[in-house]
């Protein structure tokens, strides 16, 4: 009698999980969400939000040319987007966003986007993630405010955006 091996399951399609944000500036906190979503996801997709209402420090190029240079993963994947989010994730073909949760007014706010993107799309999940502890308290909106006071940035940011805002803001 000789044993068979039980049938392989198809291959399955990888897993792809949108991080979308503005990223202006990319901060630690960030990075640090990009590192644990790659471990949780075959692929990310880092959806930098192109808001013509905002008037970002940062060209989305100047932004895409910063994450590049921040981490570089051959599972990371690096995109922009306009309009409603839930769309793009549709268009990628994901299932999954994930969200950086700093403090109670993130979740506050990140409550009623995930509940109006469930009601929108009900089969796109959203994933909470906590910050790490060094990084709780960092905000791109805050980092930006203190280069622009001169103030030192390093532990917050990488150092391509660190050197990116002495330049913008001409303390360097």
């Amino acid at each position: 009698m000789t044993a068979t091996s039980p049938p392989s399951a198809p291959p399955s399609a990888p897993r792809t999980a949108i991080y979308p944000g503005s990223f202006d500036p990319i901060t630690n906190g960030h990075i640090d969400i990009i590192r644990r979503s790659l471990a949780c996801f075959d692929h990310v997709v880092i959806a930098v939000a192109n808001n013509v209402r905002k008037k970002p420090l940062f060209t989305v190029e100047e932004r895409i040319a910063h994450l590049r240079t921040a981490i570089d993963d051959p599972r990371l994947e690096i995109d922009t987007f306009e309009g409603l989010l839930v769309d793009f994730v549709k268009r990628r073909q994901a299932k999954v966003v994930v969200r950086g949760l700093r403090a109670l007014a993130d979740f506050e706010y990140e409550f009623q986007l995930a509940h109006m993107n469930r009601r929108l799309a009900p089969d796109v999940e959203t994933l909470f993630m906590m910050t790490n502890e060094d990084d709780f308290f960092v905000s791109s909106s805050l980092v930006k405010e203190v280069a622009e006071l001169g103030g030192d940035v390093t532990r917050m940011v990488p150092e391509v955006v660190r050197i990116a805002l002495k330049a913008r803001f001409g303390h360097g």
